[in-house]
């Protein structure tokens, strides 16, 4: 179980650079190629985005390590079941504040994010 949380840790702190750096191919490493994004749209009904249009978004996006902001990183919780856990987060992108629930699974001995819901606030 330690092991399991120290990789998952690792997964998080490459969440966290991956979005500070905005790093499309980072976050691939350590998205499935099946999973997707969830959220509330802006119409109020729920948005799913498979991962390759979420990650081609992420490529067009200004990083906040570009725009010499500073991070706020943090990591809520980490629950691990077997196979299965789910990491809780809060970062930052300003001027909005994120909290992103990763669903994960450890396929062939690697943990993978294979399902991201989001919130977030400014």
């Amino acid at each position: 179980m330690d092991i399991d949380v120290r990789a998952l840790r690792s997964l998080a702190q490459t969440y966290f650079d991956a979005a500070y750096e905005m790093d499309a191919d980072k976050f691939a490493s350590i998205f499935d190629p099946a999973s997707s994004v969830t959220k509330v749209g802006d119409n109020g009904n729920v948005s799913v985005t498979p991962i390759a249009m979420w990650l081609a978004a992420v490529r067009n996006m200004t990083a906040p390590k570009q725009q010499g902001l500073e991070r706020h990183d943090q990591i809520i919780s980490i629950d691990v079941e077997e196979e299965l856990a789910l990491v809780k987060l809060k970062l930052q992108i300003p001027p909005r504040y994120f909290t992103d629930m990763l669903s994960c699974l450890k396929i062939n001995g690697t943990w993978k994010i294979v399902q991201k819901v989001m919130t977030s606030k400014t």
